[in-house]
């Protein structure tokens, strides 16, 4: 089992940036596939980026693609979401999540752990 805390959310304007960090509890980490994803009022929660265990493999959602980039460290059992060029659709609570498959998936039902959330919102 992990844990998961997000951190790093916060108010800021179009064009600007954010880095969230979710930090996991235990030392097996490094076992679980992670990913990135968030929910804005009205609308399903969808995954915005995930990464394989050692971080070579990723995946990024179209609507993210050359602005978001996921990265994990671990060694210090956190996981990491750059996101700059941010726009107002970005707005939406961003959750981590721990996924115990091997290959990296993007959809939902596949992750096992979730964190609380962090709420991201761009102003325009």
């Amino acid at each position: 089992q992990v844990q998961l805390v997000e951190s790093g959310g916060g108010l800021v304007q179009a064009g600007g940036s954010l880095r969230l960090s979710c930090a996991a509890s235990g030392r097996t980490f490094s076992t679980y596939v992670m990913g990135w994803f968030r929910q804005a009022p009205g609308k399903e929660r969808e995954c915005v980026a995930a990464i394989g265990r050692s971080g070579v493999s990723r995946y990024d959602a179209d609507s993210v693609k050359g602005r978001f980039t996921i990265s994990r460290d671990n060694a210090k059992n956190t996981l990491y979401l750059q996101m700059n060029s941010l726009k107002p659709e970005d707005t939406a609570v961003y959750y981590c999540a721990a996924s115990s498959r091997f290959r990296i998936l993007s959809t939902t039902p596949d992750y096992d752990y979730w964190g609380q959330g962090t709420q991201v919102t761009v102003s325009s």
